[in-house]
């Protein structure tokens, strides 16, 4: 059997590797993508019935393929988003071969088939393909970040993480409790308490931002300005376990709008500290609710500060600033040290503690010690690797679908450039600038 040679291999049909497909495309390139399920999986199945995208529907683009419809300030739910993803590569014509995961990629290749071969990569159904460029589009959300101590709740209580949870009608009768304050945490929460449902948020760190300041969405102003200081942005990885926290809390619900714990706590949501153990019914808690709740204020009112900063720095001409009411400690009970489930009546446990980065199916060179990809810029560190999806300079920010359109271009100029050069033919870098 002849091994099948494709110039870019890209592993993941998400929105990240189908639009670097989609670029590549419109320079003249025709990439295949190996896609584990169906495109635009993480959308279509791996998320809450009611989630939204936390940007504009104007930012829902892909290369070639700008928003049309009639909200751009709307928030498109999760599954148009695979949707469009989908009619999006129908109309390209973008090789995407679905339920095909990627057991591993081969580099460097000794006795290649392909003279121009720089990686093999090895599919689950046992078949090989070679490839010049292969672009890792397999985003920073990719396996479910489980505590060890999750092992030592009381078996009869639900445990699920983020991931496999959908609506408030699937899990059983009771009170649930949700560990994480991230954006899925407290959407959520919000999620299961608009339901009826008894709510329990034990918080961790994170941050918050108003969805609108001063005439701009608040992701607007971190596209457009250079803002200074530690943001919107986190390190790769922590220790072994390298998560990749998200942007501002914040909720595409109803058209877009704030979200809090103090929101939460309104809404009737019970703040309890974050979880430290387990022993059977009872959970082990630092007392920290007001503590978690005023560094989250601290950091939106730095993020806030900085923006007005650059507004003013750029004399640009906006509404004045609002004034931002002060933390109120009052707002926030501490809870305790201990949490009783079975007194609570607590019979699920959602688990919103992130998600682990999984790049094992790379080369071990490609990687650094906590196996996390070694980049630049989204260039790897082998000749013709690619990345689409990562952090940046540790900024998060190109995590956001919005910055999709952005890195996939930046991918498909990068193996533009190599062709061109590879095949002496300077004229046709004219692309590169358009």
């Amino acid at each position: 059997m002849m091994t099948e040679f494709v110039e870019t291999a890209i592993v993941g049909g998400g929105q990240q590797g189908c639009s670097v497909a989609g670029s590549l495309a419109r320079l003249g390139y025709r990439a295949t993508v190996f896609e584990r399920g169906e495109i635009g999986q993480t959308w279509a199945r791996e998320r809450w019935e009611s989630l939204r995208v936390n940007t504009p529907n104007r930012t829902v683009t892909f290369p070639g393929m700008p928003y049309n419809g009639d909200d751009p300030e709307g928030y498109m739910p999760a599954r148009e988003v695979a949707t469009r993803l989908r009619r999006y590569v129908a109309d390209t014509g973008i090789d995407v071969r679905e339920h095909t995961p990627v057991r591993s990629v081969q580099a460097p290749l000794t006795e290649p088939a392909h003279p121009d071969a720089r990686f093999r990569v090895h599919l689950d159904n046992g078949q090989t393909v070679e490839a010049r460029n292969v672009v890792a589009a397999l985003g920073g959300y990719s396996s479910p970040r489980l505590p060890e101590l999750t092992a030592r709740v009381d078996p009869s209580i639900t445990q699920l993480h983020t991931r496999y949870y959908r609506d408030p009608q699937s899990l059983p009768p009771g009170a649930v409790l949700v560990v994480g304050s991230g954006n899925s945490g407290q959407q959520i929460a919000e999620d299961l308490s608009d339901a009826g449902r008894q709510v329990y948020l034990a918080v961790g760190r994170h941050k918050t931002s108003p969805r609108r300041y001063r005439g701009a969405q608040v992701l607007d102003w971190l596209q457009l300005l250079p803002l200074e200081g530690n943001l919107e942005s986190a390190s790769g990885g922590r220790g072994d376990s390298p998560v990749l926290p998200g942007v501002s809390v914040l909720s595409g619900k109803a058209g877009g709008r704030d979200l809090s714990l103090g929101v939460l706590a309104a809404k009737g949501v019970t703040l309890v500290g974050t979880v430290r153990g387990a022993h059977g019914g009872t959970l082990l808690l630092d007392d920290n609710v007001r503590t978690i709740a005023q560094a989250a204020a601290r950091a939106e009112t730095e993020l806030l500060h900085a923006i007005d900063t650059a507004i003013e720095q750029h004399g640009l001409v906006v509404p004045e600033r609002t004034p931002v009411p002060p933390f109120d400690p009052t707002r926030f009970t501490d809870y305790g040290d201990r949490l009783d489930l079975t007194a609570r009546n607590i019979t699920t446990i959602v688990w919103a503690t992130g998600f682990v980065p999984d790049y094992r199916i790379l080369p071990p060179t490609a990687l650094d010690d906590s196996g996390m990809p070694v980049h630049h810029a989204g260039t790897g560190s082998l000749p013709g690797l690619y990345y689409a999806g990562l952090p940046e300079g540790g900024s998060v920010m190109p995590l956001l679908i919005a910055s999709t359109r952005a890195q996939a271009e930046r991918v498909a100029r990068g193996v533009h450039l190599d062709n061109t050069l590879r095949h002496r033919s300077p004229a046709a870098l004219g692309p590169l600038w358009g």
